[in-house]
């Protein structure tokens, strides 16, 4: 197995980008899945044309997150919902994907004399 991890990077409308990262305080059906390990949601600092949000979700193996990536789930999670009477601030977005080389975790406290 090697763990890895996706990177959806969302292009938002500038001022946006807090809208946006909310939509994802509440943990929903990827959190659900095998091999799932972890999701951080990141927004960008200083941006200066457009708010940049990084969702970044790690699996234990390649196959776990291609089983969520082709799943009805995740269809129905990024299925547009009914007109809404103020257009969507996302521009764009871009995956990308990197195999886990190198991971540190924190040392146990216990462990430190």
């Amino acid at each position: 197995m090697q763990m890895m991890t996706a990177i959806n990077t969302i292009f938002v409308e500038k001022g946006k980008g807090e809208q946006v990262t909310a939509r994802f305080a509440k943990a929903k059906a990827v959190h659900t899945f095998e091999g799932f390990i972890r999701m951080e949601v990141l927004l960008k600092e200083d941006a200066e044309e457009r708010d940049e949000v990084k969702v970044c979700t790690t699996w234990e193996d390649r196959k776990y997150f291609e089983n969520w990536l082709h799943s009805r789930e995740n269809s129905k999670a990024h299925d547009v919902k009914a007109p809404s009477t103020e257009p969507s601030p996302i521009l764009g977005n871009e995956v990308t994907t990197f195999a886990v080389k190198v991971q540190h975790l924190p040392v146990q406290s216990s462990a430190v004399k």
